[in-house]
């Protein structure tokens, strides 16, 4: 869409500079006169307006775009933080002292351990 307003765009300029292609004397000072055509004038005109716009919504969109990842790499790392929090949350529930009391070196509970409820009477 934006390349077909850019060919019309210069379509026009095109035919407007065929039908004014007419010498012109521009006076930039006392003693310094310019004579130029009037297509390049037009053109002139439209880059003194065109750049200065361009340059500072490149400036705008940067700016806008150094935010956003400055804010995505925050989340990113807040993310990160806490899925670290839960591994070491979890890694300290998985080696707590009581859990583990005897199941050290494949050792099988020891005496005095707890006896799951439904295995009394089983086997000795």
């Amino acid at each position: 869409m934006r390349s077909i307003a850019w060919v019309l765009a210069a379509l026009g300029f095109l035919i407007f500079a065929i039908y004014n292609w007419q010498p012109v004397e521009l006076t930039l000072w006392q003693n310094l006169v310019l004579e130029t055509k009037v297509p390049m004038l037009a053109l002139i005109a439209f880059a003194a307006g065109f750049f200065p716009m361009w340059a500072y919504h490149r400036s705008i969109a940067w700016g806008l775009n150094r935010r956003i990842r400055t804010l995505e790499n925050s989340l990113k790392q807040a993310a990160l933080a806490r899925a670290n929090e839960a591994a070491a949350a979890k890694a300290a529930a998985d080696e707590s002292p009581v859990e583990n009391a005897g199941n050290s070196g494949g050792q099988g509970p020891g005496p005095l351990a707890p006896v799951p409820p439904g295995s009394e009477g089983e086997g000795a």
